[in-house]
């Protein structure tokens, strides 16, 4: 295959990327012999040669169905890709350094199952098989080196089924990007204090402790509702919780003074750090403000503007 991509580049697609979705066909779905099925060529050979040679009509016969039906089975090798169709690429973040697991999106449009459909991209493969008319995952183990938006590459489908002497195999090469975050350090300090233009303050966030009452809003549950309150004020009103929480911490990329990628490092590993003890925290970069904010999904969207700092 290395040597189909150097000789004739546009055979394997290797000079561009392809917009979502990619519906294999038959143009586009290679064909070669694997180690087995040279042997048994040779095999094939010699029994219609000695059939040949010794006028054994049952032998030739033989041959002959032989050789029919592995004619048959090349054209079952190829209809295994033919109308295979990579409708998404996704995967979830992971930090630089650890696998990312790609997540691949695949439908049969026409046909039969597809059984023993493998996918590979370098030293990682997966099997899956493809119910006729129907959807199926495929998931790949990728590196990762860098932060940022990593493009996925490409990677190669392929079978050897029905009988393994061939192997059809087509590549794809997505216009797809997955996000990295960035490697957090490993021997950081400590969380800093808080932000000190918030002394004295306190924030709060959804929790079990009870805060008041407020207006009903939409998508408010209706086991929240105050009823004898809102019946003696005639609006409708519902209960309010929260948590109430220390001062925000401040992680204040000016307040580093480390070479770039050093405070990328350091402020992830804070974010994270905040994150897991459920402290509230704000995100100072060069050119955006994030938050105070808490929970997951803020976290979330901390490292993602730390993944995508240029």
């Amino acid at each position: 295959m290395r040597l189909a991509e150097l000789r004739l580049p546009a055979l394997t697609r290797y000079r561009q990327s392809e917009p979502l979705p990619i519906r294999l066909h038959p143009r586009r779905v290679y064909i070669l012999p694997t180690r087995f099925g040279l042997g048994f060529a040779v095999l094939l050979m010699a029994m219609l040669i000695g059939a040949l040679n010794f006028n054994n009509n049952p032998a030739l016969l033989l041959a002959l169905l032989v050789a029919a039906t592995t004619m048959i089975g090349f054209h079952h090798n190829v209809g295994q890709l033919n109308k295979v169709e990579l409708q998404g690429v996704a995967a979830d973040p992971v930090h630089a350094g650890q696998p990312i697991r790609l997540r691949l999106n695949f439908r049969a449009t026409g046909g039969s199952e597809r059984p023993e459909l493998i996918v590979d991209q370098n030293d990682t493969q997966t099997r899956f098989s493809l119910p006729s008319e129907g959807a199926a995952e495929a998931f790949l183990l990728l590196p990762t080196l860098r932060r940022g938006r990593m493009p996925v590459g490409r990677f190669r489908i392929w079978t050897e089924y029905p009988f393994g002497i061939t192997w059809a195999w087509s590549v794809l090469h997505p216009q797809a990007q997955v996000l990295v975050y960035p490697a957090p350090e490993h021997a950081a300090p400590a969380l800093p204090t808080g932000d000190p233009r918030e002394q004295g303050q306190r924030l709060r966030f959804p929790g079990d402790d009870w805060h008041g009452l407020r207006e009903h809003r939409p998508g408010d549950p209706p086991k929240h509702v105050a009823w004898k309150p809102s019946a003696r004020q005639e609006r409708l009103l519902v209960k309010e919780f929260a948590d109430p929480q220390s001062q925000a911490v401040l992680l204040d990329w000016h307040a580093l003074h480390l070479d770039k990628e050093a405070r990328i490092s350091r402020l992830t590993r804070w974010v994270i750090d905040a994150r897991d003890r459920q402290l509230p925290f704000r995100l100072r970069l060069p050119e955006i403000d994030l938050g105070p904010g808490i929970g997951p999904a803020f976290a979330a969207s901390c490292l993602r503007e730390l993944a995508l700092l240029p």
